[in-house]
């Protein structure tokens, strides 16, 4: 049976930890270690832990398979990882060193086919394609996806490319916003309400939340969704000291009841 989940969104730069804004890179703040940060989300109950590599794609390496097989390893809780996913043999590889599942967006964008060998080969619910997206157009109407860390404009516009694919078998659709991205002002519910609509898979949105009351009201509004969030879960106070932290057990019941 689905539920809502609410999900620490880790990135990993040069083998670190960091957390960006918009994306930008040259600004990111460095968090620390990511197996020392798992073992501390391991103590704190999380629902699901997803880390992507953001320099994987834009410098074109392959996943780090030791940093997965080290993270798996640690994880206590359902393990995603994404960064540089480009074939079905590393996702394959990717599941049998220990994560239950695997993101793919670059790869995936231009050859929609990649999504359906790989659900065939691990099984659907363990791919999951992840979008990055931000308003563009002369007046912002309409979102588009990028790549690259959001450096590269695709030209496809969501709504349509998400149609395009509604008959190819993947487990979950994560939506990330690059302009809300560490802004922690809110979830983009106009992005998310248009999402649901699009699709029937589950979907997890990302990019934005500022306070647990931005998880409530994420998953109130569509009851069964994935609630991700990265500045929210290792920042505290407006200073933005780095401290790891989840929601406990009776806060979690009221965000998910």
């Amino acid at each position: 049976m689905l539920r809502s989940r609410i999900i620490p969104c880790l990135l990993v730069h040069h083998k670190g930890l960091v957390k960006t804004v918009q994306f930008n890179i040259k600004e990111s703040k460095y968090i620390g270690d990511p197996i020392n940060a798992v073992k501390i989300f391991n103590e704190k109950g999380v629902d699901e832990i997803m880390v992507l590599d953001i320099d994987a794609t834009v410098d074109s390496h392959e996943p780090d398979m030791e940093l997965i097989r080290n993270l798996a390893v640690e994880c206590r809780m359902p393990f995603c990882y994404g960064g540089g996913v480009t074939t079905v043999e590393q996702v394959k590889k990717i599941i049998a060193l220990g994560a239950e599942k695997v993101a793919i967006s670059f790869a995936a964008i231009y050859n929609t086919d990649l999504l359906r060998e790989m659900s065939k080969a691990v099984g659907a619910q363990s791919v999951i394609l992840v979008l990055d997206v931000r308003k563009k157009g002369l007046f912002k109407q309409e979102y588009e996806i990028f790549t690259h860390n959001g450096t590269k404009r695709t030209g496809f516009k969501l709504i349509d490319f998400l149609k395009n694919i509604q008959n190819i078998p993947y487990g979950e659709l994560v939506i990330n916003n690059i302009d809300q991205d560490g802004m922690m002002k809110g979830y983009d519910f106009e992005l998310s309400d248009l999402v649901r609509e699009a699709t029937d898979l589950p979907i997890t949105i990302l990019g934005g939340a500022a306070s647990l009351s931005d998880i409530k009201r994420l998953i109130s509004r569509y009851r069964t969704i994935g609630a991700a969030a990265g500045s929210l879960f290792v920042f505290k106070g407006k200073y933005k000291a780095v401290l790891i932290n989840y929601p406990n057990k009776e806060e979690k019941k009221l965000l998910v009841k």
